[in-house]
């Protein structure tokens, strides 16, 4: 399987993902906790159908000392009693901010006040921001078909 288009080749491309990637770097230097950020990353790329995503952050989470038992109940959350009620908020926010077309209203005012009782503003506002950077990686990645599963941990770094 090939990309329709070699986003690591195209010049353009190269260019608008290095500042997409500079933007993902103040996020990952935020006080947003890190095993939050990949479980955001892991949920909105499930949701989008990104291969690319998903294998890239399981893979990262896994390497950084998440267990296998909650990377594999993150599409089932609701139901998991392994997450932390934080997390289970931010995992709600990514969902509903993931989901905006398919939901009137975009994010509930329940949903934004849950997650408000656990994330100051800097961190909801990495929050935010997370959840709409990977949306564009992800849109990214599913228009030009980038395939998955080769991905090693670091190989961005």
């Amino acid at each position: 399987m090939e990309a329709r288009l070699n986003v690591f080749g195209n010049p353009v491309a190269m260019k608008f993902l290095k500042h997409i990637n500079s933007a993902g770097k103040v996020l990952s230097d935020s006080g947003l906790p890190a095993a939050t950020q990949e479980l955001v990353k892991i949920r909105a790329s499930q949701i989008n159908g990104c291969g690319f995503c998903t294998d890239m952050h399981t893979k990262d989470a896994a390497a950084a000392g998440e267990t296998s038992v909650r990377l594999n109940l993150i599409a089932a959350w609701r139901e998991a009693t392994v997450f932390t009620d934080a997390e289970r908020a931010a995992l709600e926010l990514t969902e509903q901010g993931t989901r905006i077309a398919d939901a009137a209203g975009g994010v509930t005012d329940e949903a934004w006040a849950n997650a408000a009782k656990y994330y100051d503003e800097d961190q909801l506002a990495a929050l935010v921001s997370l959840i709409a950077l990977i949306n564009v990686y992800n849109r990214v990645n599913v228009m030009v078909q980038q395939p998955a599963g080769g991905y090693e941990p670091g190989m961005f770094a």
